[in-house]
């Protein structure tokens, strides 16, 4: 499910991840890795077994409909609703539509919600499900989710708080200088949250398109994502400036 990037990044970026030490409280961290996918989780116990289960399935339905339509894997645009088509895959459609883009563009979200509503159904009741800077956030209480931003001075310095009624919900982030997911702009992140993880991821990648080295470049993607159904909020960093539109509540994160 590999898709070749069109611009130079720097994909090492992420390959620290210094973000995945910011463990939640009370919570036991679990790694799963398969093929691409490389999952971090918070729970409240290990759950690398059961979240493999949900990824190879989640994996095989993918992989099985690429080889049965190779445009999915592909297309930078949307495409028709499969009403035949597995779960994963008409929740990639269907926030591909919403956000204007390419099915793929949803796929880290698609995974990291399934395994993380499929916990929460075995019976634990909070879960956080990272995969690759796309998060999954399901708590009982207050959570801070850390704002990465490559090289930018703001990068580290300010987070998202999400509120219990809040969640869970999808968090995810797009950047043009980091990372190995397709960006065709220039922000270093742009931040999306969603009650849909997919439509977060899907609408991450369409907002961050929209980020040139103009300035106004980041009110212009902020006035597209207030037509994109279902987001709840955004933000976007792009060197030393910054944008936030809905309701997203920004908190200064300790150095």
């Amino acid at each position: 499910m590999k898709r070749r990037p069109r611009r130079k990044k720097n994909p090492q970026a992420y390959r620290e991840r210094s973000y995945r030490r910011l463990h939640q409280a009370g919570l036991v961290a679990t790694e799963v890795r398969l093929m691409e996918t490389d999952l971090h989780i918070l729970a409240p116990v290990p759950v690398e077994d059961r979240a493999l289960v949900v990824v190879t399935e989640v994996r095989r339905q993918l992989e099985e409909y690429i080889a049965a339509h190779p445009v999915f894997l592909d297309s930078l645009v949307p495409l028709a609703m499969d009403d035949h088509a597995p779960s994963p895959v008409r929740d990639m459609l269907a926030a591909a539509t919403l956000a204007g883009v390419g099915p793929m563009a949803a796929v880290a979200g698609v995974i990291a919600e399934a395994v993380g509503v499929a916990l929460l159904r075995q019976g634990l009741d909070e879960v956080i499900v990272e995969n690759g800077g796309d998060v999954f956030v399901a708590r009982r209480q207050e959570c801070r989710i850390g704002i990465y931003a490559g090289e930018s001075v703001l990068s580290g310095r300010v987070g998202l708080l999400l509120r219990p009624p809040q969640m869970p919900c999808g968090v995810c982030t797009s950047s043009g200088s980091i990372g190995h997911s397709l960006s065709m702009g220039v922000a270093d992140a742009v931040v999306v949250q969603a009650t849909s993880t997919a439509l977060a991821d899907a609408a991450a990648t369409r907002l961050g398109n929209e980020v040139s080295p103009r300035p106004e470049s980041i009110d212009r993607a902020l006035a597209v994502a207030r037509t994109i159904e279902g987001l709840t909020g955004v933000v976007i960093v792009s060197g030393d400036r910054m944008g936030a539109w809905g309701g997203v509540e920004l908190v200064p994160l300790a150095s």
